[in-house]
């Protein structure tokens, strides 16, 4: 796997799987399926690369200028965050858990605000994609257009672990059929799975949102996908355990109109035509620093602005870069 250092300084396996990870997001909101994904798992790690590196010079350059951010700014920054993560308590047990104080988190924080007012200031030219721009990419995408079935479910679990003993595998196939047995018989779904699941999701009831194909393991998929609306499943067995599903709702698929992803669409050539400003801007961060790649056979190359060739001697490899 190919890796990089900015300046000397390393990027981090970390960084780069942020980036893949937010890579990953952005395109499967925009329509690529995981079977995609999968196929350019290559093309999207070297993106990611690419992105951590630009990240990595947006950040010294937002720290050489100093752009003001105040205490009121981090105070927002960290509500947010609490908001996400369900309340203060948990803020502090994710912070205990990963050994972080608040006041490094609130340093990062800091960092972070600083380049988004960098990618702000570099992106102020750019202006929103026009009706007409929206009207021509659908019109010159439409047949990608297409939307696959989902389904909303919620589920309980009951575990099982690949060592358990027969008695403890008779005990939970038990404890999840009378679950069910309680719910056929006019039981609440949610009330259950709070109650008794053993996945996360018990909190909220059971609930695992909307899901496409293939998100779920195949027992899982199967099941949910083969049920009617209002449905409570038999008990559903796969590697983590015995489930029952209940499935509260469900989309077809097919084509999607201009209305349906207008705004997916607009999103979508925002992000590029921002994309594109900070390509530029990027690249001229990249022009004074000095950025060593390292591929898999341990072969590296060094440049600055220019580029770099790699050339093979026989059974050795050597990188030679140029201006």
């Amino acid at each position: 796997m190919k890796t990089a250092t900015v300046n000397g300084q390393e990027i981090s396996a970390e960084a780069v799987n942020f980036e893949m990870d937010r890579l990953v997001r952005f395109y499967m909101n925009h329509g690529m399926t995981m079977d995609e994904v999968k196929k350019n798992l290559g093309k999207l790690r070297d993106k990611a690369l690419e992105q951590a590196i630009g990240a990595k010079l947006l950040l010294d350059q937002a720290s050489r200028l100093e752009l003001p951010v105040t205490a009121k700014d981090i105070d927002a920054e960290v509500a947010k965050v609490v908001e996400q993560v369900g309340g203060e308590e948990n803020y502090r047990q994710a912070l205990a858990a990963q050994g972080i104080s608040e006041e490094s988190f609130r340093k990062e924080l800091e960092k972070g605000a600083r380049v988004n007012m960098l990618v702000n200031q570099a992106c102020a030219h750019v202006a929103d994609p026009t009706e007409d721009e929206v009207s021509a990419f659908y019109a010159a995408h439409k047949s990608e257009y297409v939307a696959e079935p989902k389904v909303l479910c919620q589920h309980i679990l009951v575990k099982t672990e690949a060592g358990d003993g027969e008695e403890k595998k008779s005990a939970a196939l038990a404890k999840i059929r009378e679950i069910r047995e309680r719910i056929v018989a006019g039981g609440d779904f949610a009330e259950e799975a709070k109650k008794h699941s053993d996945c996360p999701s018990g909190r909220d009831g059971g609930s695992l949102g909307w899901f496409g194909p293939g998100m779920m393991v195949p027992e899982f998929d199967k099941a949910a996908f083969s049920m009617k609306k209002g449905e409570v499943s038999d008990v559903v067995t796969t590697q983590f355990g015995h489930h029952i599903i209940y499935k509260a709702d469900e989309q077809p698929g097919g084509a999607q109109t201009l209305v349906d992803v207008h705004d997916q669409i607009k999103d979508l050539l925002r992000h590029e035509a921002r994309g594109r400003a900070m390509d530029d801007f990027v690249a001229d961060l990249r022009s004074s620093a000095k950025i060593e790649y390292k591929d898999a056979t341990g072969c590296s190359c060094d440049h600055g602005g220019g580029g770099c060739g790699c050339h093979g001697h026989g059974d050795g490899h050597s990188c030679h870069c140029h201006d």
